[in-house]
């Protein structure tokens, strides 16, 4: 077992990806045997985005929301202009999404992801074409944006381009891991 403690610095790169014009394919249907809904949270408490997050991205590194002052979060979360939408199935959280359409013209899929138990199911792919799809039906949209690193899943750089979004911008940095990070439990 590869366990990174609380406390190491680790070095990663992070890439930014755009999409400037609605993609081709329409919205896919649900894998079969895979009930699901989707669902929009109306002013989500901070607490359930960070529940979310956590599930998500806790494999990942993901860490940088609980630097953030609670009342900025609920601010951010509460924006009309930023949007949080939950994959339900079987009941509990399988995956969730965020658009962020605060600065004009864009709309930044702010977070991305499924929790680790979802994984493989193919229900992924059905939550990041319908996040991408989502983003370009709201209003006055020309550009697409999010962003990726090397602590993330080893294929989500390659998911987003597959998906019809383009390289713009890499850059390198180093943090000091805030929380123990278990490597074994990162999917291929």
């Amino acid at each position: 077992m590869t366990v990174l403690p609380a406390g190491t610095p680790v070095d990663y790169t992070v890439t930014w990806l755009e999409m400037t014009e609605r993609p081709g394919y329409g919205y896919p249907p649900l894998p079969a045997n895979q009930p699901a809904s989707l669902l929009q949270a109306s002013l989500p408490p901070v607490w359930y985005f960070l529940s979310l997050y956590d599930a998500v991205g806790r494999d990942y590194a993901w860490e940088d929301a609980h630097s953030r002052d609670e009342d900025e979060l609920q601010g951010w979360l509460s924006d009309p202009k930023v949007a949080l939408f939950t994959l339900m199935a079987q009941g509990w959280p399988h995956g969730f999404f965020m658009l962020d359409g605060r600065e004009a013209g864009t709309c930044d899929l702010a977070y991305f992801g499924m929790v680790p138990q979802a994984v493989g199911r193919g229900l992924g792919t059905w939550l990041l074409r319908t996040a991408i799809l989502t983003a370009w039906d709201r209003p006055l949209v020309e550009r697409l944006t999010v962003n990726t690193c090397t602590l993330d899943h080893p294929r989500a750089l390659q998911t987003y381009q597959k998906n019809g979004f383009t390289p713009v911008r890499r850059q390198d940095f180093t943090r000091v891991l805030q929380r123990p990070r278990d490597l074994t439990r990162i999917p291929d």
